[in-house]
């Protein structure tokens, strides 16, 4: 199987902060993502520029893919970013990762995130999304979904509703299985119809967390998993150090979170989407691939930011040879 994502490709630039007068200052609510300027982001970097810092290539999309890479599945991944050092370093760790990168060039500078991560592991995004949010409708052809059997988009995306509607209409003709992780509850919350209405139309896979479910459909996790269960093939509720629920029909499972020291919770949701659809692309069971994808995550806290050290993948991998079949 080969799994395609498309999102907003950007630099995350993982921030500790000491305590959280610095979101206070800049009026970020805690755990939220906020969309800024380059004025902003420019301010924001350099005003942190004298705490821990790590730079990282980013975007929910784009974790997910590079995890799903490094279980060993063939992808590819669709972006814009800019003719710039920081498009160079996104494009490059692409390709050492092995993911086929179909990416275009934007007239802005390449788009960056400031995950500013609390001392309690919350962590606060800061979005200029610069180059990435130049990709249009227009810059997609049937050609690029073709061999591929799975596509995963980002709820990011929705401030470009054009792009993802023309992406998800030749991944459905392509007879690709389309799966979305639902952006920051307040991204949720401000595009509520248009996710209503792709999740019914083209959505077979649908990944939340709680506060995004809760947003989505008005519910508490449990009813919120069924409902949208009812709008898609398979719907996941991430709830946090709890694990996750799933349910597809009359399947329903509830997944420990595996026990990890928790240092920084940036990724942990796409890295759980990546090991559920890796269990999927390999035909596992429902339990399976979310236990898999539970491992992910909780490996994925343990440091800071999105990426899973490269050393960690054989153990996890061997790990994963163990989980039961069913």
């Amino acid at each position: 199987m080969k799994i395609l994502g498309m999102g907003n490709a950007l630099v995350d630039i993982m921030t500790l902060l000491k305590d959280d007068t610095f979101l206070k200052n800049f009026s970020f609510p805690k755990g939220s993502m906020q969309l800024v300027d380059i004025g902003t982001v420019n301010s924001l970097e350099k005003l942190s520029n004298n705490l821990n810092q790590k730079l990282t290539s980013g975007g929910s999309s784009a974790n997910t893919i590079h995890g799903i890479a490094k279980l060993g599945v063939d992808t590819g991944y669709i972006g814009k970013i800019g003719n710039d050092p920081l498009g160079e370093f996104f494009k490059e760790d692409m390709i050492k990762s092995g993911i086929q990168p179909y990416l275009l060039y934007g007239k802005a500078s390449t788009g960056r995130a400031v995950a500013l991560v609390s001392p309690d592991s919350e962590r606060t995004f800061a979005t200029y999304l610069g180059a990435a949010i130049e990709i249009s409708g227009e810059d997609l052809s049937p050609s690029i979904f073709t061999g591929f059997d799975f596509f995963h988009i980002e709820g990011y995306l929705v401030q470009n509703p054009k792009l993802i509607e023309q992406a998800l209409i030749h991944a459905k003709n392509a007879g690709l299985k389309i799966s979305i992780d639902m952006a920051s509850y307040n991204v949720v919350e401000e595009n509520i119809d248009f996710l209503k209405r792709i999740v019914n139309e083209y959505v077979d896979i649908i990944f939340a967390n709680e506060d995004e479910a809760r947003v989505f459909t008005g519910k508490n996790p449990d009813e919120a998993l069924d409902i949208m269960a009812c709008m898609s093939e398979i719907a996941v509720v991430k709830t946090g150090k709890n694990g996750s629920m799933i349910r597809r029909e009359k399947e329903k499972y509830n997944i420990k979170a595996i026990k990890a020291s928790v240092i920084d919770t940036t990724g942990a949701g796409d890295l759980y989407a990546a090991g559920f659809l890796y269990g999927l692309a390999n035909n596992f069971s429902l339990k399976k691939s979310a236990k898999i994808g539970s491992i992910l995550a909780g490996k994925v806290i343990e440091v800071i930011g999105a990426k899973i050290p490269d050393q960690e993948w054989d153990p996890i991998i061997n790990h994963i040879k163990k989980i039961p079949v069913c």
